[in-house]
């Protein structure tokens, strides 16, 4: 399956936290609820400076005669207010559903009363001049819901049969939404004729205590697309903003992560090529994970070039040490088959005697290899604790009886590395003293505790390491006992040994003759 580069993952990310802003601009409700507040805010400012205006020309009219007569209202001509869904202000998108569009005003059934269609005939020029810069339908009724004044074509017909007319008549200021009977024609420089709905707002105009007429103004409400339209500018800007900004972050993303991630790729690639010594941390400008991936793939290539260069070393100490005993028993093997029936029975003896010397060599060999191998691939674990002393003097009867003496100096001291490692660690070095200083030298086997590790120690009566050969004596093949069968694999077993459990094993210099051998073991040292 393809992957995903992290570059394509990171520019989409970039992408879409840049698409996020714009395109919430078109879903927030809430600001298109705000345009439609503040239409109706303006509507209800309007409708209450006409109600001034319609109180003071009629008390003009009054206090002059010119109509004499009250306004009055039949019981018959206006229905009681219908329950509609509207408010008396705040209108809220998410919560105020919208109306059916508005029915068409209907034929009066009486006139308007004469006080208010005087009323109405004196402010109609106001209505159309505020019409002009308000760009709002407006209308006027009287008690009956007849029209007395208004911006369109409808003078004289009734508004009876609408609610928000009803509710206003009723004494009460209400505030509705409905959709759009029809599309408006364009008005340049206008509000957007293609809203899907109008905001209507009605409010009683009182005198005397009691309703004596009503307004009804209507008007569509800014969308977000001309608000938008309108901050066209600050929003280009913005926008511009934003672009410059997920430039600049794809840009430091790039430069702080996929950059340096390519440069660890391609040292690891190099790596896997069989390339040394090119693997160097990212400069200082990567993230941390990016310099710990880093250091990872540094410290597991300078591994491999380790272990490469310890195979390729131990292969050729392998292939010299077989070599040896294999060239003697093939040789000595080729002269009994050629020559067995010339040869002497002690001639004879003593090829077969060679043959065997060579096989028990490699057979010896392979031994080692074995126990090299197992010491190599230990893991650390935890066993029981257990006293050291008698571990110690088992193995003490073992080797006495095979030539060395050895002396203990142990106290109370216990472990936790299981018997049978303990057994090859120190095997290893009796065997190693045993081929250096002797049969009949001596031994001597001390064990401290400190706070955090078991230290043992093994100091031999021999003639000691000369100081030429001590720093190569853990070095797998190395020996100066190869006459007396030494191998050269014992110590490297020990050092193998002591850090796969956490410790330590090293030659101590020593003023004298004799070797000391020191083993740290830490507290909690075991096998898996």
């Amino acid at each position: 399956m393809r992957r995903i580069r992290l570059r394509s993952l990171l520019l989409f990310i970039n992408l879409l936290l840049l698409a996020l802003p714009l395109a919430g601009i078109w879903f927030l409700r809430l600001y298109e609820s705000a345009l439609i507040r503040q239409t109706e805010s303006e509507l209800v400012a309007q409708s209450a400076v006409l109600a001034g205006a319609y109180d003071a020309e009629r008390a003009r009219l009054l206090a002059g005669g010119a109509v004499p007569e009250p306004e009055t209202a039949e019981a018959s001509t206006l229905p009681a207010p219908l329950p509609a869904a509207i408010r008396t202000a705040g209108l809220d998108l998410a919560e105020d559903p919208i109306l059916p569009p508005a029915p068409d005003p209907e034929p009066a059934a009486r006139p308007a009363l004469p006080i208010s269609a005087a009323v109405g005939t004196a402010l109609a020029p106001v209505l159309r001049d505020a019409q002009q810069v308000t760009l709002a339908a407006m209308r006027m009724v009287d008690p009956n819901g007849t029209i007395i004044a208004t911006t369109g074509e409808d003078l004289g017909q009734s508004l009876a049969s609408l609610s928000e007319i009803q509710q206003a008549l009723a004494g009460e200021p209400v505030s509705a939404m409905r959709q759009r009977a029809a599309a408006a024609p364009y008005v340049p420089g206008g509000l957007n004729r293609s809203a899907a709905l109008r905001v209507f707002v009605a409010a009683p105009i009182m005198a005397d205590g009691r309703v004596v007429a009503a307004i009804l103004l209507s008007r569509t409400p800014r969308d977000l697309g001309q608000a938008i339209y309108g901050r066209r500018l600050d929003l280009a800007v913005m926008a511009a903003l934003l672009l410059g900004v997920w430039l600049l972050l794809t840009l430091t993303v790039s430069r702080l992560v996929t950059r340096p991630l390519g440069l660890v790729v391609a040292q690891a690639q190099r790596v896997a090529a069989g390339e040394t010594g090119i693997v160097a941390p990212p400069d200082r400008s990567g993230p941390r994970e990016l310099a710990e991936l880093s250091e990872a793939v540094a410290r597991m290539a300078a591994i491999l070039e380790r272990r490469a260069d310890y195979i390729h070393s131990f292969a050729a100490h392998v292939s010299h040490e077989f070599k040896t005993p294999l060239a003697g028993a093939k040789g000595a093997l080729e002269l009994l088959t050629d020559h067995a029936e010339t040869m002497t029975p002690a001639e004879r003896a003593h090829f077969i005697q060679v043959v065997g010397a060579s096989l028990d060599r490699l057979d010896l060999l392979v031994r080692r290899l074995v126990d090299l191998a197992r010491a190599d691939m230990m893991r650390p674990g935890r066993s029981p604790p257990q006293a050291l002393a008698p571990i110690l003097q088992d193995l003490a009867e073992i080797w006495r009886s095979r030539g060395l003496a050895i002396r203990l100096e142990v106290g109370p001291e216990r472990t936790t590395l299981a018997e049978d490692t303990l057994e090859i660690m120190l095997g290893n070095l009796l065997d190693n003293a045993l081929q250096h200083a002797g049969p009949g030298a001596t031994v001597t086997i001390a064990a401290r505790e400190t706070a955090e590790a078991l230290v043992l120690e093994l100091a031999d009566t021999g003639p000691g390491v000369p100081a030429a050969d001590a720093a190569r004596i853990f070095e797998p093949f190395f020996t100066t006992a190869r006459a007396r069968g030494g191998t050269g694999l014992g110590l490297p077993i020990v050092r193998a040994i002591a850090a796969a459990i956490g410790g330590t094993v090293e030659l101590v210099p020593r003023d004298g003759s004799g070797a000391v051998f020191r083993i740290t073991l830490p507290h909690g040292a075991g096998r898996a």
